[in-house]
């Protein structure tokens, strides 16, 4: 028989089974996934880079079919459709060959879809047709494409050009952005930026990745009502694994507005966890620490369990209704989709408005 895709211990049965399987709805909508080849990263030195500390032996190839197979493992019984995107490599990565891979592997899956992988050398003229000939719906900028060479101080511009967003602004295109500069939407230059062009372009749709890369709650609590009041903004909450990150978001825009993503395949199947301290951050996993753990049982479970642990505690914390769960987990999601012309779901017409 082959072996599975991924190990399941008991460690991780329990925290599903105790914590996580009464929780998750049936129905579910990851707005953050990826799809791609490794051999789309073509620096030469890849093999002994950081990616591959990420990309495992066996998560070399992902498609859609291998997603289907962590959400049956991870999560049973639900059923999963997708927003995905490439995988932004660094140092070398082919933007033709991922675009082309990702939409031909979501043609099968019509209540799916895809965002195009953009650096800030293309036209205006590329990006409109690379979306209108594969079927994508918006735009997947990184910061480590920065036209500065800067990805850790850089703005949104600088890896996100206005001709790029003037074209989601006229197509009314999702844009999956994932913010730079230390401390996130809490610096304010990012705050500024932001509503400057969600104002300039109000046909584009942001979606702020990652709580809007806030692992922690003081830079949405810093950001405060220039988030909440931002339009045209939704987020994500992939790999933020802190209870009180989610919570302060939950708090700051509403549940309305707030989407599960698994930031699967790799990081969301790792076993470790984003963790947080002072005004940083950082990832926690097996092989990266040196603490003494004969105390406790020492063992780590998958991120995807970690953030929805923190999902779970800052819904009740919150004081989330069925509804609200139902909606950050899947109908959110469904109808931002359906604002920008993606896949539409027809049993959204029978639920009951919540």
């Amino acid at each position: 028989m082959p072996m599975p895709l991924l190990e399941i211990t008991d460690l991780d049965r329990r925290i599903w089974e105790e914590e996580l399987d009464g929780f998750v709805p049936e129905q579910v909508f990851d707005a953050h996934t990826h799809i791609y080849r490794w051999a789309f990263h073509t620096a030469p030195d890849k093999e002994s880079g950081p990616y591959r500390a990420f990309v495992k032996p066996g998560f070399e190839d992902v498609t859609f079919a291998m997603l289907d197979e962590c959400d049956r493992l991870l999560m049973p019984g639900r059923q999963v459709e997708r927003l995905a995107f490439p995988f932004p490599f660094d140092g070398g990565c082919d933007f033709e060959e991922s675009n082309a891979y990702i939409a031909d592997d979501l043609k099968p899956h019509s209540q799916s879809a895809g965002l195009m992988l953009v650096h800030p050398d293309m036209s205006a003229e590329h990006v409109e047709a690379t979306i209108q000939s594969r079927g994508l719906i918006g735009l997947k900028p990184y910061r480590v494409y920065a036209s500065t060479g800067d990805a850790v101080h850089c703005r949104i511009t600088d890896f996100l050009p206005e001709h790029q967003i003037a074209v989601a602004d006229r197509l009314g295109l999702l844009v999956m952005m994932h913010l730079s500069r230390p401390d996130g939407i809490g610096d304010t230059q990012n705050l500024d930026d932001l509503e400057h062009l969600t104002q300039k372009y109000p046909g584009a749709k942001w979606i702020l990745a990652h709580c809007a890369r806030s692992y922690s709650s003081w830079p949405i609590e810093r950001a405060g009502d220039r988030l909440r009041d931002m339009p045209n903004t939704w987020f994500d909450t992939s790999s933020v694994c802190e209870t009180d990150a989610v919570a302060a978001l939950l708090r700051t825009v509403g549940p309305r507005r707030v989407m599960y993503g698994s930031d699967d395949v790799p990081v969301g199947v790792l076993r470790g966890k984003y963790v947080s301290f002072g005004y940083g951050w950082a990832y926690l996993s097996e092989q990266n620490h040196s603490l003494n753990l004969s105390h406790c049982d020492p063992r780590m479970t998958f991120t995807r369990y970690e953030q929805l642990r923190a999902m779970q505690r800052a819904a009740r914390a919150v004081g989330l209704s069925q509804g609200d769960i139902q909606a950050m987990f899947h109908d959110n999601a469904v109808r931002l989709l359906q604002m920008v012309g993606g896949p539409s779901d027809s049993s959204m017409n029978h639920r009951p408005t919540v």
